[in-house]
């Protein structure tokens, strides 16, 4: 493998930036040239980087690559300007100190080539010198200045009286003026600082049901605004719902400007000079900026509500899986009946059945429904029931909640958010895996497998369809896919998988393994049967030996011929591993055990680490790996809340103190299923007793909380609840 190169500016501008060791800074970006993935380096190589997690890893390679590109960007600007002749030793200087490339496009503009312009038409008709005296302001009187003029008059130039010649000296000074940047930098701070954000209605008929009511004459300064409004506001105004400006009251900021380009020494120099200033800014330096601040304005937006989403996704998908139970799916529906699929502890597809509990079906199949639906729980000893939440839903869980009253032994349901069921139902996996289901039977599938094995079932799914997030479609959709993307691999590889269950889709997304390469263990196991070992891993074709050393400590065997293969140790660390457990007079049959944990805190890591030549930071994982086989960092978060009853919004009163599941979150407060048919809003205001600058920090998707009914909308079927003063005992 060839030396990795690594630009020392580039290195020296990141640490600055992220204020992190140099040290590690060079070995991140080493490895990472070196092909090796964020979730290993982040977790087997911690003596490199000082124990940097994977949210730091990717912000050195990201302000990396800016810093490269930003270089890249400056020399190609310098070359550009020196080619032309033009590049002073104050310009280069200015270039090469710039922190951001807007600071470089703004120097760059006055040397940029150019579109046919009324500027240009006047400087190629030659009135640059006069331009230049009058910004010099040089002292003559009116009539000097039009005799000057004069000089310059030429018909067959199309300059045929001293109006038209002044007219074209106008056009360039305004385009000199608005190229400067010193001028857009001070106009660009100024807005940020003192404009607001105005939208006034513009088509009210097209917001036929009123989303955009609250914007219909809005006013708010930039240095205010909440992502959540700004991305609401653009899809108003996309809609042609609204007419949105940025204002600012340009009286101080074109008094700043004309103070720096007129030396008042001339009055007729300084009344043309003021001229050219208004201009400039009404048709370049203003409409610029604002569309700049437009542009920024959606792109911190952007950020925050693919932060947001990306939260909400990985709390999604750290769910708690119901190991080892009999789980039911249940798809709702009217017309066509509700889809049932049952699946074992392990996910296989056991059972399917159709019924008919709600109209407008006939009374005599709504009246079959329940004994056939009590005699198949009862066959294949139903322990839960995922019921969707989509259309029928509640209608469904009052026919489930009826039905497993009638039962000896206690069964529970719980509400699944199906969202993307139907898209993956449709896919061509789920066509594969179940080619004799209809769609509405493989989404039943989908949806108890759901409630089993959260994880590996959404990964199904595109995360964009998972019901989580907000204004997901009025992002950019590549900055989302890409954080998504990081979201879904961190996940996985904290979890790990269990390499002789792991679908494809679950594969994929560890540590260096391809979709073909994943397709190819699959293929394995089909034709060889279950890995018993880790090390198998390398006969499956086209997994190389840096695959596997990239991937291999993020897959787990269980009940194989190697008890380390189930846990998070890498096989490099199996001897260091056995020293261990030699040191504690121990066998790998002790892993896990009570006696393992209590004599693993007798020892002196430090100094066991300085003896075996190894990291601090990795003998303490291997330590932990020793003590906790097989474990699974989703059994620490709360299990979802089962309901054997249900409730209707009619229920509901003031007051009420209920349990809930949150299922969404966003900036503006917290969605909770509280079972009911639609969920109820806590509103930022109403999460805590103190105050809440952002909704994440309080609640995560998939919480159990209680709540206070504030007050409850019959016609709109919309609850408000309250967090505030609800006590946790």
């Amino acid at each position: 493998m060839s030396e990795v190169v690594i630009d020392s500016k580039a290195r020296q501008a990141t640490q600055r930036e992220l204020n992190l060791p140099s040290q590690a800074i060079t070995a991140v970006l080493t490895m990472l040239g070196e092909g090796n993935t964020v979730p290993f380096i982040a977790r087997y190589r911690k003596e490199r980087t000082g124990s940097l997690d994977e949210v730091q890893i990717r912000a050195i390679e990201a302000e990396y690559q800016r810093v490269i590109a930003l270089n890249k960007r400056k020399e190609d600007v310098t070359q550009t300007i020196e080619e032309q002749g033009k590049l002073t030793a104050e310009l280069a200087a200015a270039i090469a100190h710039a922190a951001k490339i807007q600071q470089v496009e703004d120097l760059y503009l006055p040397y940029k080539q150019k579109r046919k312009s009324k500027a240009t038409v006047a400087r190629a008709a030659g009135l640059s010198p006069l331009a230049a005296a009058i910004k010099l302001q040089s002292n003559l009187s009116e009539v000097q200045w039009q005799q000057e003029a004069a000089k310059f008059v030429n018909d067959e130039l199309d300059l045929p009286t001293t109006e038209e010649v002044w007219q074209g000296v106008h056009e360039i000074l305004a385009e000199e003026i608005g190229d400067e940047a010193d001028f857009r930098d001070w106009t660009r701070r100024y807005i940020q600082s003192e404009g607001h954000l105005v939208a006034t209605v513009k088509d009210e008929e097209a917001d036929t049901k009123g989303v955009y009511r609250n914007y219909y004459n809005f006013d708010e300064p930039l240095s205010k605004l909440v992502s959540h409004r700004v991305l609401a506001i653009n899809r108003a105004e996309k809609e042609n719902v609204l007419k949105v400006s940025i204002a600012v009251n340009s009286d101080n900021l074109l008094k700043r400007i004309e103070t720096r380009v007129n030396l008042h020494r001339n009055p007729f120099a300084s009344e043309q000079m003021n001229d050219a200033v208004q201009d400039a800014y009404k048709r370049f330096i203003g409409p610029a900026i604002e569309r700049e601040i437009r542009a920024s304005l959606k792109e911190s937006a952007d950020a925050q509500a693919i932060s947001v989403f990306g939260e909400n996704l990985k709390n999604l998908l750290l769910q708690p899986p119901l190991k080892g139970k009999v789980v039911l799916g249940f798809d709702p529906a009217y017309r066509t009946g509700c889809k049932l699929a049952i699946v074992d502890g392990t996910g296989k597809f056991l059972a399917k059945l159709v019924i008919y509990p709600h109209k407008p079906a006939n009374a005599k199949l709504r009246e079959q429904a329940m004994p056939i639906f009590i005699d198949f729980l009862e066959k294949y000893q139903v322990e839960m029931i995922a019921i969707g939440n989509g259309t029928a839903s509640r209608e469904s869980e009052q026919f489930v909640s009826a039905a497993i009253k009638q039962l000896s032994r206690p069964v529970y349901y719980v509400i699944v958010n199906e969202a993307g069921a139907s898209v993956y139902s449709a896919s061509d996996n789920a066509r594969a895996e179940f080619p004799d289901l209809h769609v509405e039977e493989r989404s039943a599938v989908s949806i108890a497998r759901r409630l089993q094995d959260p994880l590996a079932e959404l990964l199904k799914i595109d995360p964009q369809a998972v019901g989580v997030g907000q204004y997901q479609h009025d992002v950019s959709q590549k900055a989302l896919t890409e954080q998504l993307d990081i979201v879904v691999e961190d996940v996985v590889n904290h979890v790990g998988v269990n390499l002789n269950t792991a679908s494809v889709d679950l594969l994929q997304h560890i540590s260096g393994l391809s979709t073909t390469i994943s397709q190819n263990i699959v293929a394995y196991r089909n034709e060889n049967g279950q890995f018993d070992q880790r090390k198998q891993l390398q006969k499956v074709p086209r997994l190389g030996p840096k695959t596997y050393q990239q991937a291999i400590g993020f897959l787990r065997i269980i009940d194989g011929k190697e008890p380390l293969d189930n846990t998070d140790i890498h096989p490099e660390s199996y001897q260091i591993a056995g020293k261990l457990l030699a040191k504690l007079d121990l066998t790998k049959a002790d892993l896990g055990t009570p006696e393992l944990q209590s004599l693993s805190k007798l020892l002196n890591v430090e100094q066991l680490a300085s003896e075996w030549d190894v990291g601090v930071a990795t003998l303490k994982d291997i330590i932990e790996g020793l003590r906790k086989p097989g474990r699974d960092l989703r059994d620490n978060v709360a299990a979802p809340l089962l309901r054997q009853d249900v409730l209707s919004i009619e229920d509901l009163q003031p007051e009420m103190i209920l349990q809930g599941t949150v299922r969404n979150v966003v900036d503006f407060g917290a969605f909770v299923d509280i079972g009911i048919k639609h969920d109820g809003l806590v509103h930022i205001s109403e999460l805590a007793d103190h105050f809440v600058k952002n909704a994440s920090a309080e609640v995560a998707v998939g919480d159990i909380v209680k709540v206070r009914i504030l007050s409850v909308d019959l016609d709109r079927e919309r609850v408000q609840l309250s967090m505030r003063g609800v006590s946790d005992d």
